[in-house]
């Protein structure tokens, strides 16, 4: 191997990947977008086959993607309106009351391209921008047809000796994600 070549096969960029170097975008839950203090780029997993041989199964990949699930924190504010918005959006999906609440949810302004006028209007779209150490936005991952599944409970203690700020944690579920370089770097 050439000198030249072992230094073409060196990264270019030796800055780390910063935990705090992120920001988040719900289209259909903009309040917990700006409150959102943690969120994951969720795993994937690859099944796998096994091919029959008379000596030993072989494993070889599968076909079908299996994606981990999306979770965002949120610091909740005082008037409960972004834990509402997560709630309200269950409550569309699930109508525990009555079908009222699914027409309501069908019948929010979400403003996305790309969806159907005529489709049930119970998905939203997200963006988890991951930004470089100069906090620049360097990717953005694109979350397709998001859905809560999870909503995490708030527990209220009178004996607390400190303040301490509400988190919640939404789960979602979501069709397909894509890692690409962002256009506003």
């Amino acid at each position: 191997m050439s000198i030249r070549n072992a230094f073409t096969n060196q990264i270019t960029n030796r800055n780390f990947l910063s935990s705090i170097g992120f920001k988040f975008t719900l289209n259909r839950a903009r309040k917990v977008s700006f409150f959102s203090n943690s969120a994951n780029i969720p795993g994937i997993n690859l099944g796998v086959a096994q091919q029959p041989t008379y000596l030993k199964d072989l494993d070889i990949p599968g076909d079908k993607l299996v994606f981990d699930d999306l979770v965002i924190r949120f610091l909740v504010d005082e008037d409960l309106e972004n834990y509402m918005e997560i709630q309200n959006w269950m409550r569309g999906l699930g109508y525990p009351e009555s079908l009222s609440e699914i027409y309501d949810l069908q019948r929010k302004d979400i403003t996305q391209i790309g969806y159907d006028s005529d489709s049930m209007n119970i998905y939203s779209d997200g963006t988890l921008e991951v930004l470089n150490s100069n906090m620049k936005a360097q990717f953005d991952i694109i979350f397709k047809d998001l859905f809560p599944y999870s909503l995490s409970e708030l527990t209220f203690d009178a004996t607390n000796a400190d303040t301490e700020y509400f988190t919640a944690e939404v789960s979602f579920k979501y069709s397909v994600y894509n890692i690409l370089k962002s256009s506003r770097n």
